[in-house]
């Protein structure tokens, strides 16, 4: 499977781990992505292994329950369940601005190209989107609109504080 990272497509080594059942069938090598319950449970063990480590998190976790553990991971994904669930919005720009969190941020579950460049603004640089969408032509939706008005991950001043002359904007 295909995810846009860092505005390029690229194959996805990640092996996302969704019930109890699959976290029974990690190998030592492999890239995982485990529930932040399992998590809880388990770190000590996943991170003894020689893949790497990566939790998710669903719409109603609280960051801060693996915001200790931030410095030992490799993947933080925000699972989006519907995508008029706008929590991982909060949850993504928590990761970035509040806990520190600079490694790979990826939204997934029912994300959409439509979505992509307020993920953006809000901290993700990784999107597995829903099946049916193409992430190709989705990586464009990255650059659908040329500035925002509001404040984000990417640009902490609003868009009056950037103006110079009245016309001129910073970056």
């Amino acid at each position: 499977m295909a995810v846009i990272k860092d505005r390029q497509v690229v194959s996805d080594n990640w092996r996302l781990l969704k019930s109890p059942a699959e976290t029974s069938s990690i190998t030592d090598g492999a890239d995982v992505v485990v529930p932040a319950e399992f998590w809880s449970l388990h770190s000590e063990s996943l991170l003894a292994r020689s893949g790497k480590s990566g939790v998710w998190l669903d719409s109603h976790h609280d960051p801060a329950t693996i915001a200790g553990d931030l410095p030992r991971l490799d993947l933080v994904a925000i699972n989006f369940p519907q995508f008029t669930d706008g929590r991982g919005y909060s949850i993504a720009r928590l990761l970035r601005e509040r806990y520190g969190w600079r490694g790979e941020l990826r939204a997934i579950g029912d994300v959409l190209r439509d979505q992509i460049f307020y993920l953006s603004r809000c901290g993700f640089n990784s999107f597995q989107l829903r099946d049916g969408e193409d992430a190709q032509s989705a990586v464009s939706a990255l650059d659908d609109f040329s500035e925002g008005y509001q404040t984000s991950v990417e640009r902490p001043q609003p868009l009056f504080r950037r103006r110079v002359d009245g016309s001129t904007l910073n970056s």
